[in-house]
């Protein structure tokens, strides 16, 4: 039987690969600081980046190897394409660097659900190999939120007692999911959002030209990964499909409703509902945090602000949109992992939205 290809884990759809992404955007503070200890001759042998999902970890992950392997007399992280190091690295053939990440579940027939402990024990024999030139060797753990619990004792070992001229870089969305003795053993450099500038431009080295960043640096929290997937799978189209939808209330427009709901249903249409749940989210989310500070956002999509100011004007509106929310989007989910009708889940999210908003029309 033919060996099952599987995807890279660590890879958005439609973008390339962070060891294939030369420039990192909107966090300079970070390689500085890194820089900075790599420059006085403490460079620690542990480091944890963190932030949230799809800002630059990986691509930050990737220039900290490059540079750290080819060592080239530079005075900063930029390593030239060309120089042997980064071919090798884009090709995942230098001998030096280890990557842990996802690997086959058991039967090799699709990918395992988180980094499962023999993945960490080929890294540690990786670890006691002599390196090629007696130099340095990097290992990048992504994410080191998926390490199974024998796969994260086993890293901890690691960082316990580090092999001599190791640097051990881990990648986590959510380091509070890791043992606190890991993150106690290692540098953090923590990243944010970036900004719509610093959007527009990452998405330029994705190969993605967009006139107005705005819509996707709101929609997406500041991160290229999600502005990406936003891209993939027509969010901005459907996000202005749900602020008109929600200019229509308090008194629904059902057909509209209907309509949109079915067009999350059926074959293929996985990747869509889980856009429209995801954009019906962050919606309510931003309606509750204006009505909580009294301050309306960039707008996303056209007429985003009316109708926001118009449904939630005030700290009592947005306690509502804001319970509404909580419930939502779990509920959706947990209907379609059962097998639910999609658009039965989706037109059910639009009716609770529209009670919602009779309710907070008679409070006003």
């Amino acid at each position: 039987m033919a060996e099952t290809e599987l995807p890279e884990p660590d890879r958005v759809e439609g973008a390339p690969h962070p060891r294939e992404t030369p420039m990192l955007f909107g966090h300079s503070a970070a390689e500085a600081a890194f820089l900075d200890a790599h420059r006085s001759g403490r460079l620690h042998h542990g480091w944890l980046i963190t932030g949230p999902r799809g800002v630059g970890k990986a691509t930050l992950a990737w220039r900290i190897a490059r540079f750290l392997l080819a060592q080239d007399g530079s005075s900063g992280m930029d390593v030239p394409p060309d120089h042997p190091v980064a071919r090798r690295i884009a090709a995942l053939s230098e001998p030096r660097l280890f990557l842990l990440r996802r690997g086959a579940n058991a039967t090799g027939s699709a990918l395992s659900a988180d980094i499962r402990v023999d993945e960490v024990r080929k890294m540690k024999t990786f670890f006691t190999l002599s390196a090629a030139d007696g130099g340095r060797r990097v290992a990048i753990v992504d994410a080191a939120d998926e390490l199974a619990p024998a796969g994260a004792n086993a890293i901890l070992k690691l960082l316990e007692e580090p092999p001599a001229g190791v640097t051990l870089i881990l990648i986590s969305h959510q380091p509070q999911r890791l043992l606190p003795t890991i993150r106690s053993r290692c540098r953090e450099l923590r990243l944010g959002a970036l900004t719509p500038d610093q959007m527009r431009d990452a998405l330029a080295q994705a190969g993605a030209e967009v006139d107005d960043p705005v819509p996707l640096a709101e929609l997406g929290g500041g991160s290229v990964g999600e502005a990406v997937r936003l891209l993939n799978v027509g969010g901005l189209g459907l996000y202005q499909q749900l602020v008109d939808l929600l200019g229509t209330l308090p008194r629904m427009d059902r057909g509209r409703a209907l309509a949109l709901a079915e067009s999350g249903a059926g074959r293929g249409a996985e990747a869509r509902f889980d856009m429209i749940v995801g954009l019906v989210d962050r919606l309510l989310a931003r309606m509750a945090r204006a009505g909580t500070l009294g301050q309306l956002p960039p707008e996303a999509a056209r007429g985003e602000a009316d109708v926001i100011e118009r449904l939630s004007p005030d700290p009592l509106s947005a306690r509502q949109w804001a319970e509404l929310q909580q419930t939502l989007g779990l509920r959706a989910r947990r209907g379609r992992a059962v097998n639910l009708d999609p658009a039965a889940l989706l037109m059910d999210m639009f009716l609770r939205i529209d009670e919602t908003a009779a309710l907070v029309a008679r409070n006003q």
